[in-house]
């Protein structure tokens, strides 16, 4: 299980890689194309929507928990037991609220496929591609982080709170340690 999650884990990154090489390359045709030739609008448009793919699939599947900006004083500042409390509390909230927003995004999403886009066309049919198209991740998103505090509710539950950053510093520094020791024993 373990070896499938980062084999999925790499492939996300991989993905969320190639998208914002996609925004890097359609940047720089757009330099060219302004100041050597005529400029293109379709352009613009794809930047933009690469980057509305970029954030949703990345905050969905790439960035981990301790990576996520948190204003936490008060979370620090309570003991374990009360922390534990906090976190299964936040992540009900996450969940509940992810759950009761997806049905009328998914509806508003879908409403979406009359409206198209301005100059982006699929390069397979010509067509102007539906943004329903384009806001699809959003709802990838939702799911995604439904499931991940579901996840992190039954994590609490049998392991207790996450451990802080300095509980983290703390515990790899004692881990450093021991294996210093532990050489230091074998080289005697």
């Amino acid at each position: 299980m373990e070896k499938a999650f980062k084999w999925f884990s790499r492939l996300a990154e991989a993905i969320a890689g190639g998208l914002l090489a996609a925004i890097f390359l359609t940047f720089l045709l757009q330099i060219a194309l302004r100041y050597l030739f005529t400029p293109a609008g379709w352009t613009l448009e794809l930047i933009g929507i690469l980057w509305v793919w970029v954030i949703f699939f990345s905050c969905a599947f790439v960035v981990r928990e301790q990576d996520q900006v948190k204003f936490d004083i008060i979370y620090l500042s309570v003991s374990r037991p009360v922390r534990r409390i906090f976190a299964l509390i936040s992540a009900v909230a996450l969940v509940v609220g992810m759950l009761y927003t997806l049905l009328p995004t998914l509806d508003y999403i879908d409403w979406m496929k009359i409206r198209k886009t301005a100059t982006v066309r699929n390069p397979f049919t010509g067509n102007k591609i539906p943004l329903r198209d384009v806001f699809s991740i959003y709802g990838v998103f939702i799911v995604a982080i439904a499931v991940r505090y579901a996840w992190q509710f039954v994590d609490t539950l049998r392991n207790g709170p996450p451990k802080t950053e300095l509980e983290l510093a703390v515990e790899a520094l004692h881990e450093a340690e021991a294996a210093e020791n532990s050489e230091e024993d074998a080289n005697k």
